[in-house]
């Protein structure tokens, strides 16, 4: 059975601040999408939050970018949006950039992350879900489970993944894209994925028959919207078994935490922390960054789970590194690398603080020894 999987998220309102989505919102998106199901528009649906951000969980049969499921997404925020401007809540329908829906949400604020497929006899996928950070987040663990083989060891004894993976890589600035064939062209893609400001992975491709592996959100909302309003908080769909990496494979990079961009005002770096459902409400400093990992099986579309893969407590350690980690970088303030690069700020509030100063800049005069003072110099020295 070919079966489209279709992940679409946005904040339409924190709860308190941005640390959580407050329960009446998540029931009203909920309620409009599972309406859809019962008309037959939808084969499936679930919900999912983290953090500020509620992410739709759909399975249907119209293809990717369908104009209908995109539809169903838009009113269904739309929707949690009139119950989060009711409660006051922050950031109200901050992602939803227009009022008018166009046919297609891609440009329009909410991040999407689709594909089709056929059906396998055993189906499991995970659906991770990040706040407080930038689609970037999944470049590094995208090429642990795809091209690494100290990290996935069925790239070297799968028949089916030893022919390596192709990664498409966009450049969000000017929009054009790249594939990269693994391992052939494996220091290519870390040149590229390693500018995380710049490169991000969009999709994963299997080597030995083109099959998608894995997709990824890759909407900037700073460059939608030509400012600053809230950070990106991505979405990845990635197979798994079955000539796809394990779960357990899946699941290993995020053991080790690494650092991300976003976190305060999404203009800081901070440790990317794996949690469990409940606890997917940052706070401190408004992060650190989290993720959350919902595993389902497909049954003929059916979304069988979530099953909430970070309660493990075999991540324990990953969230006290990451807590050791995010006090290392607290401790820097308002200074980089805790505070992100000028360039990266570009589209923060930081150019009003520059633009109220820019008149006060001024010219100072630099003394220049001439080469005679300089041997000079030297030979009293």
């Amino acid at each position: 059975m070919k079966v489209t999987l279709s992940v679409i998220k946005a904040d339409i309102g924190g709860f308190v601040g941005h640390s959580s989505t407050h329960p009446d919102v998540v029931n009203a998106v909920r309620e409009h999408v599972e309406k859809e199901v019962e008309k037959g528009n939808l084969i499936d649906c679930d919900i999912l939050t983290c953090g500020d951000d509620i992410a739709i969980v759909m399975t249907h049969t119209h293809g990717v970018d369908a104009e209908l499921v995109h539809k169903i997404a838009w009113d269904a925020f739309m929707k949690g949006t009139e119950v989060a401007k009711k409660l006051k809540l922050y950031g109200a329908g901050q992602d939803l950039l227009t009022d008018t829906f166009s046919g297609n949400v891609k440009g329009m604020g909410p991040g999407v992350a689709e594909m089709e497929f056929e059906e396998r006899p055993s189906e499991p996928v995970i659906v991770f879900f990040a706040d407080k950070t930038s689609p970037s987040a999944w470049n590094l663990p995208l090429y642990e489970m795809f091209a690494d083989p100290m990290n996935t060891a069925g790239l070297v004894i799968d028949p089916k993944m030893h022919d390596g993976f192709t990664f498409e890589v966009l450049d969000v600035y000017t929009g054009k894209a790249v594939k990269l064939n693994t391992p052939a062209e494996v220091y290519d893609l870390l040149a590229l994925i390693g500018s995380v400001g710049k490169y991000v992975v969009k999709n994963v491709y299997r080597n030995y028959d083109g099959e998608i592996a894995a997709t990824a959100s890759t909407q900037r909302l700073s460059l939608i919207a030509g400012q600053y309003v809230g950070k990106d908080d991505p979405v990845l769909i990635v197979r798994a078994q079955s000539g796809f990496p394990a779960v357990g494979e899946i699941l290993e990079p995020f053991a080790r935490p690494w650092i991300v961009e976003g976190w305060m005002r999404g203009s800081h770096n901070g440790p990317l922390m794996p949690v469990s459902f409940e606890d997917a409400r940052p706070s401190r400093f408004d992060g650190p960054p989290r993720v959350i990992g919902a595993g389902y099986q497909l049954a003929n579309g059916k979304l069988i789970g979530p099953a909430d893969m970070f309660k493990d407590p075999a991540f324990d350690k990953a969230r006290q590194v990451a807590q050791d980690m995010a006090d290392i970088l607290r401790r820097q303030g308002i200074f980089e690398p805790h505070r992100l690069p000028a360039e990266e700020m570009e589209y923060t509030t930081l150019p009003k603080v520059l633009k109220k100063l820019e008149n006060r800049f001024y010219d100072t005069e630099v003394e220049k020894l001439s080469e005679e003072q300089k041997i000079e110099k030297e030979d009293m020295d």
